[in-house]
């Protein structure tokens, strides 16, 4: 609680003191005026000394022989260990803590040191930085059809945050060990190549998160009845789970949150509108090089959320606007979703995408346009947290795709349609282009101490063989995962997919990482 919050506290503590005394002395002393008398009683008005037994039940007799004295420990101290017994001898996780703490911790107990009245009493100062992430490494075998190598790689990922005050940071992410690729050693492939080293010294985020009502709040010395949060820089946006939009881009946010409306029986409601003015990426606009464009892109739009009808409603709409060699592929966005629970054996989300409003110029082809339904279901067991089956399916009609992200539509419907590794891990098409489909599988978690998943998918085309296509004909796959933590700070993981391309070449991979946790 802030230094605020306790003020308030004592005040509250000392008014609540003062009004109980004050009606204490108040009854008192009508107490003592009143003259001294003893009651009297009507007859009819006199209580009985028998109670009175309802209709249906029955007397008991009073007996002491139910009755014992309290227990007594004189003889029996004090265990911490038999407590922890009372509660299934559970102990507290150790956690991993971050490399570098420097100031006040993170996820620890008090007592804290005092803040630095810098920017106002009521918004006090607490400096602190801390260096968190994880290093993974792993082996892989991955062969894409038209290109198999095996490689070692390794990436570090560094996230740094300067604690400013209880609600204003500055955060950067750092990955010092990867470009377009990462740092890995290939021994043997189809471009066998050696130690390919991938250092990077860039940021590929930096950015201030605050909030305007707690800013004023300090400023002012004066209590805002509003909170607004805010976001600028190279600032990572994730909405829809990453499926609409999953990018770090050059721009902000604000956000209007926590309202509600009994009227319509919300619970709960955000709005947050948001721009980008450069790194706007979208997977189907590329350069002549056939590399995604990041440089001549803006973005802006709005993503929601409304908790009702026993539900949780996402919608969110926005704009690509190109410039330059690409305005005429600029294009609008609209999504929406609905998730919830049916009963005591299904929990399902449906969401819908459609891209629309894309003009090119000399009657080119367009790259974004089209509708895609996407459906997503879990089965809940006799084990209902750790047993889980869960059937995805999608249909997508011309060319949809997400807002702004690196990747495609279909990347949470399945583990075979999303890319695990480090370095070109096969998977599915994920563009869902004219594309129909779906995953089934199953995954178990055992105590919650590790992680199995199996799952058979299917990509199938619409309209036929096309080149043209992301996904040039019917694709099948299978794909295993396992993960196991063994030890606070280590996580072992491996990944298996092979995948059948018709009229294409088929695609398998295997891999083994272990990745560290700070």
């Amino acid at each position: 609680m802030t230094g605020v919050g306790f003020m308030k506290l004592d005040l509250l503590r000392g008014s609540a003191i003062q009004l109980v005394r004050g009606a204490t002395f108040a009854l008192a002393a009508m107490a003592l005026a009143l003259p001294a008398v003893s009651p009297v009683f009507a007859a009819d008005d006199h209580p009985s000394s028998e109670p009175v037994i309802p209709e249906g039940a029955t007397r008991v007799d009073h007996t002491n022989d139910v009755f014992g004295p309290d227990p007594s420990y004189e003889e029996k101290p004090y265990s911490p260990d038999a407590q922890f017994e009372i509660y299934g001898n559970k102990k507290p996780a150790p956690t991993p803590r971050p490399l570098l703490e420097l100031g006040r911790k993170i996820y620890t107990g008090g007592p804290f040191e005092e803040g630095i009245d810098i920017v106002g009493e009521k918004n006090l100062v607490y400096p602190r930085l801390s260096i968190f992430g994880d290093w993974k490494t792993a082996l892989e075998y991955n062969d894409n059809g038209n290109d198999e190598r095996g490689h070692i790689a390794t990436t570090l990922n560094l996230d740094i945050d300067l604690g400013i005050t209880a609600t204003e940071r500055i955060h950067a992410f750092v990955q010092p060990l990867e470009q377009a690729d990462v740092t890995r050693y290939e021994f043997f492939g189809d471009d066998e190549d050696g130690f390919d080293e991938a250092i990077n010294g860039n940021l590929e985020t930096l950015f201030f998160e605050g909030d305007v009502g707690a800013i004023m709040t300090g400023l002012t010395n004066e209590e805002q009845d509003f909170d607004l949060p805010i976001a600028f820089g190279l600032t990572p946006f994730f909405f829809q789970n990453g499926i609409w939009v999953d990018e770090v881009i050059i721009g902000g946010a604000t956000s209007i949150v926590a309202k509600n409306s009994p009227m319509l029986t919300i619970s709960n409601m955000d709005f947050t509108f948001f721009f980008g003015l450069d790194n706007v990426e979208n997977p189907n606009i590329l350069d002549a090089e056939g590399v995604r464009e990041e440089h001549d892109l803006d973005v802006y739009g709005m993503a929601g959320f409304v908790e009702a009808t026993e539900g949780y409603y996402e919608f969110g709409i926005g704009r690509i606007e190109g410039h330059d060699d690409f305005d005429d592929q600029s294009f609008n966005s609209l999504t929406l979703a609905y998730s919830s629970r049916y009963g005591s054996w299904l929990s399902n989300s449906v969401r819908g995408v459609w891209s629309f409003g894309q003009d090119r110029a000399n009657n080119q082809e367009q790259t974004v346009d089209g509708f895609a339904l996407l459906v997503e279901n879990s089965f809940i067991t006799h084990k209902p947290s750790t047993l889980i089956p869960y059937a995805n399916f999608f249909v997508g009609i011309d060319k949809p795709a997400p807002l702004i992200d690196a990747t495609g539509l279909l990347k949470n419907t399945g583990i075979t349609f999303e890319s695990g590794g480090l370095q070109g891990f096969p998977k599915l098409d994920d563009s869902a282009n004219d594309t129909f489909g779906g995953a089934i599988g199953i995954q178990y978690l055992f105590n919650l101490d590790q992680q199995i998943v199996a799952e058979v998918a299917t990509n199938q085309v619409i309209g036929g063989f096309d080149l043209g296509r992301k996904a040039r004909d019917d694709e099948y796959a299978v794909g295993l995962r396992y993960q196991l933590p063994i030890a606070p700070t280590w996580i072992l993981r491996a990944d298996a997919i092979y995948g059948i391309r018709t009229n294409n070449e088929d695609v398998r991979g295997a891999r083994l990482e272990m990745r560290y946790k700070f």
